[in-house]
This record gives structure tokens, sequence and C-alpha cells, in this order.
């Protein structure tokens, strides 16, 4: 192992237990709006894996890497803007229906 790999390891965890953390300490009400936000941000995961998938001459098992982490961050991306939606419609208003008029 060299010094390096053991600071970016090192760097890898301290980061992992500060999120750990942070998440711990935020508020219920703010959960969805901050996921659904950082879930969007997810995108960037998508210009870096496509980004390294078109380096020639790279190894397979990069491709196979890259192709993993374009499908999980498309489906993180598309999983915030649902979320986002869903919670967006629950402060639309309702339109009222037929059981309303009958009852005024």
């Amino acid at each position: 192992m060299t010094g390096s790999f053991l600071i970016e390891l090192t760097v890898l965890i301290l980061a992992g237990f500060l999120g750990l953390e942070v998440i711990s300490k935020v508020p219920t009400l703010l959960h969805t709006p901050l996921m659904s936000g950082t879930n969007a941000i997810h995108g960037i995961v998508l210009v870096g894996a496509i980004v390294v998938a078109g380096i020639p001459g790279q190894p397979f098992w990069l491709h196979v890497v890259t192709l993993a982490a374009v499908a999980l961050g498309t489906g993180n991306v598309v999983g915030g803007f649902v979320v986002t939606d869903r919670m967006l419609q629950m402060f639309r208003r309702r339109k009222p229906g037929p059981e309303a008029e009958k009852t005024e």
C-alpha cells in the first residue's frame, strides 16, 4: 500500500462518518426536499462516468464500472425528480369533486 492510498482511504472513511453525522441531524420535515435535491444533483456522476467511458484504450472492467455508474446515476436522477414532483403535488389545490358541490 502506498502512502497516497492510505490518505485517500482515510479521507473516504472520515467523509462517510461526517456525512452520517450531518444527515442524522436533519429534521424529518426537511429530509425529503434535501434528498430530492441531492438526487437531482447526482447528474454530475453521469457526466463523469460518460467522460471516463469515452477515454480510448480503457480496460474492459472500467467500461463495466462506468456502465454501472451511468445506470445507477440515471436511476438516482430520475428518482430525485419523481420525489420532487410528488412533493410539489402535495401543495397544489385540489379541484372540488361532485360530492363537495352537493353538500353546499
